[in-house]
């Protein structure tokens, strides 16, 4: 766990130890963990070093409060990556500019291979400064959803991320959990009857665009530098995002919890979701696959909702539920 803050595994053992049993001794220590005294001695060297233990006058050890001493670590560690960011930006320019006037190879990168595509669309998330622009489509080859680990990271810095999905990926299982907990972390999400390609843009700078498999079988992708090909691909994703309906999906509780009668003030947040996923475009099947929820469960929440608003085909609910706040219309 302690990794992060250069700390070896034999070294966080010890201190894990140190905590739990104060002012003892390299040899207590070493019966305790059932190590040798060589390497219960050389971590003690190096907590101490790094400020985590003190070493009295009789060669006893204990452990620095965590708060105060990994505190520290943490923060310098913090600074360590700010600056290390600011060597990003400056590298990042004097890679644009020696890239001017460069040839069409040098702008171009094939990248072959699920694992080298994963890579690669991890680095791009990684390099954005400001802004995450991508294009959804089924089946994930080189990553799912919910295993990009890059997403989070680069929210937590600022980067704000938008995505038009291609609607038939709603039907994906698990898709919608993953949608709401991107747009509780703040992810914009539009969907797009249809999406022209699989693509991720980070700023102006990069993009990702997966190709056909390989003759051997491969699946392939080129990464784009600053070019004239990465600006038609961001005004392309601009037009699809103008048009593309946004897609909101409130609340976090569980479906069996959501599925309760209410009175006529208003639907719940299971309606809320089934009316955004309907007017998304998925069927009642999908829709339902989605939420967990039986066929019949969802009919009857869809007759509830038409009694509610006093309409008699779901057109008019559609229209209803727009009116009345029931969810998010349409728009750019």
């Amino acid at each position: 766990m302690l990794d992060v803050l250069g700390l070896e595994p034999d070294e966080e053992r010890v201190y894990r130890a140190l905590i739990g049993r104060p002012d003892t001794t390299v040899a207590l220590l070493s019966d305790q963990l059932a190590l040798s005294h060589a390497p219960v001695d050389q971590a003690l060297s190096r907590l101490v070093e790094c400020g985590l233990a003190t070493r009295s006058a009789d060669a006893r050890f204990t452990a620095a409060p965590p708060a105060m001493a990994l505190g520290a670590l943490i923060g310098r560690r913090r600074d360590e990556l700010r600056t290390a960011e600011q060597a990003l930006v400056t590298f990042a320019e004097e890679h644009r500019a020696a890239m001017t006037g460069s040839s069409i190879t040098d702008l171009i990168e094939v990248v072959t291979g699920v694992d080298a595509i994963r890579h690669r669309f991890l680095q791009v998330q990684q390099a954005a400064r400001t802004q995450v622009r991508s294009f959804i489509t089924a089946p994930f080859v080189a990553l799912p959803p919910d295993e990009n680990t890059a997403e989070p990271m680069a929210l937590g810095r600022g980067v704000h991320f938008r995505a038009v999905l291609d609607r038939e990926v709603l039907a994906e299982p698990g898709i919608v959990q993953d949608a709401i907990e991107s747009l509780r972390n703040g992810v914009e999400l539009r969907v797009a009857d249809q999406v022209p390609m699989k693509l991720v843009l980070a700023d102006a700078d990069l993009g990702l665009v997966p190709l056909a498999v390989t003759p051997a079988g491969e699946p392939g992708a080129v990464l784009l530098h600053r070019s004239g090909l990465l600006d038609a691909l961001d005004a392309l994703f601009e037009t699809v995002w103008r048009t593309a309906q946004p897609l909101r999906l409130s609340g976090t509780e569980g479906a069996s919890e959501a599925i309760t009668e209410v009175g006529p003030e208003g639907p719940t947040e299971l309606d809320r979701r089934i009316l955004a996923l309907l007017l998304a475009g998925l069927t009642d099947l999908s829709a339902a696959t989605q939420l967990g929820l039986s066929a019949r469960t969802l009919h009857r929440r869809l007759r509830h909702l038409m009694d509610l608003a006093g309409v008699r085909t779901r057109m008019q609910l559609g229209a209803h539920a727009v009116r009345a706040g029931w969810v998010e219309p349409s728009g750019t």
